[in-house]
């Protein structure tokens, strides 16, 4: 598998590699005798330098588009599947399906559905690690809501997690999206949340492992 380095990260990319970079320079001019503490900070330096360039990676996929199906925003793992009332958008029951994202998984976002973006709201908020039950309501995130051409309509929750610090996102209401496309990009850690309607078919188990644009989360009935 092909892959880059994300757009995300070409700014903090730089910024790092600059901050230790002179770090290593100070220490080399400053302690010079002391090899085994210079070398040391290099090894850590370099360490740090290839875990942030890692969580901004973007592979390169190929995607097939099916309108009867709603594939995983996001890589990660699943760990939640249940029927619940959503309140900011239907006010009805959903089912919610919700992948939680470590800082050593992709975190590029893509829209589960083609269609148009009918709604979409961004909330400030806490940063409660993204598996509390309250993260979804509570934490720092955006709603969108897509329409595809069959008027099935889908919600999805961008939620920042205790290290995510910045929810980016690329769409806005009344744009047409395409199923596999980004729709954003959650930066140290997160969770995102589809909700579906309930005569969907759940086509994952709590626990799996997910593929951002492969993973077919569910299908509609209709």
């Amino acid at each position: 598998m092909r892959l880059t380095i994300h757009r995300e990260g070409f700014k903090i990319l730089t910024y790092l590699f600059i901050f230790l970079a002179s770090i290593n320079v100070l220490m080399f001019y400053a302690f010079p005798e002391k090899v085994v503490v210079t070398n040391s900070v290099l090894v850590i330096s370099f360490i740090v330098f290839l875990l942030v360039l890692q969580f901004f990676r973007s592979p390169i996929r190929q995607f097939e588009i099916n309108d009867n199906q709603i594939i995983a925003p996001a890589d990660g793992k699943v760990v939640v599947i249940e029927e619940v009332v959503e309140t900011e958008y239907f006010q009805d029951k959903r089912r919610q399906i919700s992948i939680f994202m470590s800082p050593f998984n992709v975190h590029i976002n893509r829209n589960p559905i083609s269609g148009m973006v009918t709604y979409f709201k961004y909330h400030s908020g806490k940063y409660l690690v993204a598996w509390h039950p309250k993260s979804s309501t509570e934490n720092e995130r955006t709603t969108i809501v897509i329409r595809d051409k069959y008027n099935h309509e889908i919600l999805i929750r961008q939620i920042a997690g205790a290290l995510a610090k910045r929810i980016v996102w690329y769409l806005e209401t009344g744009k047409e999206i395409e199923q596999g496309d980004e729709l954003g990009f959650i930066k140290f850690g997160s969770r995102v949340d589809v909700f579906v309607p309930l005569d969907a078919k759940v086509n994952v188990q709590l626990g799996q492992k997910s593929i951002g644009g492969k993973t077919v989360l569910a299908e509609f009935s209709a």
